[in-house]
């Protein structure tokens, strides 16, 4: 079997990184390929990009990040919130691409099983500066500029905040990986925003880190054995290793991010070699 590989942050509303989509491939026949979000804020344009990816790859697996959720203003008759989520599992599922909803599937590409948990979890504003409440830490960004325009365009109906939407997504996800994770198999999580707050420790603007994440998956790497934590959103592609776990961040980014650099995107990253 193939190998296990990821990639995140797409933003295919840019020409370059559809560019950089279609000519996305495989290492070898039977790759599978992890999405972890912000591929698009429009539905179709998610079902573009998945659909060429399902093209190349021998599995493709999804999880929303914060771009998918998005609907704007000039766009009053959109789905909203959970309702546009529900729909872009449903968009998923008729490409064959594995979604959050869906039976967490068993890649045994290198050995020994391990089960892929794609998960959305969402955040709850308590990655804040220590000692603030929500109230001051909102204040704080918004007096410095440093505001996620999710603020604007992230409803989460039919929850009253995104805190809430948050909490009812771990509590309902906490529910199906104690109930059917394998109790013999590491794991790799999947998802958009970091489970733990390390990794926001090296943004650039700290008052972002309240918009990447909850406290409430801090211990989920350990919780349920992961092998790797898969994640995107903060467009800093680097791994981290916290209590023996690797967290590897595989973002693509906006084009004004990735261009500069020495070398190419480098993607898909290798989360797991095949044999």
């Amino acid at each position: 079997m193939g190998n296990l590989l990821a990639v995140s942050d797409l933003h295919v509303g840019y020409k370059e990184n559809r560019d950089v989509v279609r000519s996305l491939r495989p290492l070898a026949e039977d790759d599978w390929l992890i999405v972890a979000g912000d591929v698009a804020e429009r539905i179709e344009h998610v079902v573009w990009t998945l659909k060429v990816l399902t093209l190349s790859f021998a599995n493709v697996l999804w999880v929303p990040g914060n771009h998918e959720l998005w609907t704007s203003a000039k766009d009053p008759g959109a789905p909203r919130g959970d309702t546009k989520y529900r729909t872009l599992v449903e968009a998923c599922r008729a490409l064959g691409v594995t979604t959050p909803e869906d039976p967490y599937p068993v890649w045994d590409g290198g050995g020994d099983p391990v089960t892929i948990a794609p998960l959305f979890t969402f955040y709850d504003y308590s990655f804040r500066a220590d000692g603030l409440t929500q109230e001051q830490a909102l204040a704080q960004a918004y007096d410095v500029g440093v505001v996620c325009s999710d603020e604007a365009m992230l409803h989460p109906d039919p929850y009253e905040t995104r805190g809430d939407w948050c909490r009812a997504r771990v509590a309902a996800t906490r529910e199906r990986l104690d109930t059917e994770l394998p109790d013999d198999q590491q794991t790799v999580l999947v998802s958009h925003w970091p489970l733990h707050r390390r990794p926001t420790e090296r943004l650039r603007y700290p008052d972002f880190a309240q918009w990447c994440g909850t406290k409430l998956t801090s211990d989920w790497h350990v919780r349920y054995r992961a092998a790797v934590a898969v994640y995107g959103h903060l467009h800093i592609p680097l791994s981290d290793t916290i209590d023996g776990v690797r967290f590897d961040e595989v973002s693509l980014g906006y084009p004004r991010e990735w261009q500069p650099r020495s070398r190419p995107p480098g993607l898909p990253r290798v989360v797991l070699p095949g044999r």
